[in-house]
């Protein structure tokens, strides 16, 4: 270790004017060489601590924090930072037990805040409400508490209007941008979201051009920039994660892989969960052995990005890994009541008995189709019966849950069918499809597949009427003739 020494009488100075031009890898060396000369240096652990808190390391931060407050009992602002360091780390009942011991009047509202967030971590939404309603009655934190409170619940448009009026109080906040943001993403409101996050964006470009946004999309060979403070209050990761769920839901995947490449550059081992989940879903068809080695590293973490479970299974079923994908939910029965929709794990159910007992499948699929359909026939009646009145958000909201659930029908009907395509009867899956044509006489997958079936019975001439209303889609020039399969859509 070699660093230039610092002059008696300047070794405060030195670290804050390093610390404030955010040289924080060099004081931590620093600090830690103070600390083997002098372990018990306060201004050494808090410094260090700080600078730890800083770069997100939160377990080496609560070990700083620890020591202070064993070695200063006195002082127990050092034992609220050990707790917010435990919560950061995700160790709660740990930050929990800390937050115990601290009776000093001063300290407890901050305690109740720290108290209230680890409620709402561990989704214990009751209890997280009634500790945010004993903040003070001016605490500005209230409404903005209240607000993710509203969301977690999926009140988004109770919770959109708390944070507008929390930016109003507060003056523009890049975490309540990217809140309002993921707001209206939660509604459907795609071009409102993308306007939030392109003026986080924005201001991220202007504000700190050291965070090398938008570098690596150009092509340009940049330095990591870490995990600092400054990182995280910009909210530019998350914008751009949300920018690139976004696009990739609107099926723009180009754009949803370089909204993932435009954020500040880090290095693989700094990337956050949300980060690396979304990277390997992009890149799953260019490297999938990659993409399915973060989704296992993802699933051994606490925590992970919730959709990291259904999201494993679905892709080992669309490569065929069938075996795999029945011991991932063997091994993880804790993680399917909490991470899987009943459709979904009987959908899954139904593709992996499908290796074993076709006709078994058939039967759970089409258990799950009738439910479907019921729910279809039920929206559909819905959207007629709004369309009569001029409440346009309320017929955008049943349409939504019409494509919603036309979303989860389509790759069970094509289930089914493909299993009868497997076994070349080509009359039973034109049978299938044609039980279908109320809901999906429209949907150009649907009508390739059912041209496919018409050709394999009866030839071209019978098929061409199918494939000319796609013959001018781009849709059509892309896909694979590839016949039926039983593609799900991925969360």
């Amino acid at each position: 270790m070699s660093f230039a020494p610092i002059k008696n009488g300047e070794f405060t100075s030195t670290i804050y004017g390093m610390i404030k031009e955010h040289r924080y890898n060099d004081v931590m060396r620093i600090l830690q060489y103070e600390l083997q000369r002098t372990p018990k240096s306060r201004a050494a652990l808090s410094l260090l601590g700080c600078c730890y808190f800083y770069t997100q390391d939160y377990p080496l931060a609560a070990e700083c924090y620890d020591q202070l407050s064993q070695h200063y009992p006195n002082y127990p602002e050092y034992r609220l930072y050990y707790a917010q360091s435990l919560y950061n780390a995700f160790m709660f009942s740990e930050a929990t037990t800390l937050l115990s011991q601290i009776e000093e009047p001063h300290l407890l509202g901050q305690v109740v805040k720290l108290e209230a967030a680890i409620k709402y971590r561990e989704e214990d939404l009751n209890n997280a409400r009634v500790l945010v309603e004993q903040y003070a009655p001016d605490d500005p934190d209230t409404e903005v508490n209240l607000a993710c409170l509203d969301y977690k619940e999926g009140s988004y448009e109770k919770a959109l209007q708390r944070f507008i009026a929390a930016t109003n109080t507060h003056g523009y906040q890049p975490d309540l941008a990217y809140s309002i943001a993921l707001c209206h993403y939660q509604m459907h409101e795609y071009s409102h979201a993308l306007k939030f996050i392109a003026d986080i964006i924005d201001r991220g470009i202007k504000d700190h051009p050291e965070l090398s946004i938008g570098m690596v999309t150009e092509g340009m060979e940049v330095r990591s920039v870490g995990n600092t403070l400054i990182l995280h209050e910009t909210a530019l990761i998350e914008a751009c994660n949300l920018k690139s769920a976004i696009e990739y839901k609107l099926k723009n995947f180009e754009a949803a892989g370089e909204a993932l490449t435009d954020m500040p550059p880090r290095s693989e081992e700094e990337l956050d969960p949300v980060t690396l989940h979304n990277q390997a879903l992009i890149n799953i068809n260019a490297n999938p052995s990659d993409g399915f080695a973060k989704l296992q590293y993802l699933l051994s973490q606490n925590p992970f990005p919730p959709e990291t479970f259904s999201n494993l299974l679905l892709l080992y079923c669309k490569y065929e890994y069938y075996d795999l994908a029945a011991d991932v939910l063997a091994e993880n029965a804790h993680l399917t009541y909490k991470y899987l929709t009943q459709y979904l794990y009987d959908y899954l159910d139904a593709v992996i008995t499908q290796q074993t007992s076709p006709i078994d499948a058939y039967n759970k699929f089409d258990v799950i189709a009738d439910e479907q359909i019921k729910e279809l026939r039920k929206l559909t009646k819905r959207v007629q019966e709004i369309q009569q009145g001029n409440d346009e958000q309320a017929i955008r909201h049943a349409v939504d849950s019409y494509d919603e659930t036309m979303a989860r029908y389509l790759p069970v009907l094509m289930s089914q069918a493909k299993i009868y395509w497997d076994m070349g009867n080509y009359v039973q899956v034109e049978k299938i499809f044609r039980k279908s044509v109320e809901f999906c006489s429209e949907n150009d997958s649907w009508k390739l597949n059912v041209a496919h079936t018409l050709f394999m019975q009866v030839g071209l001439m019978f098929a061409v009427a199918h494939f000319g209303s796609l013959q001018n889609r781009q849709s059509c020039r892309k896909k694979s003739h590839k016949a039926i399969c039983g593609k799900t859509k991925l969360i």
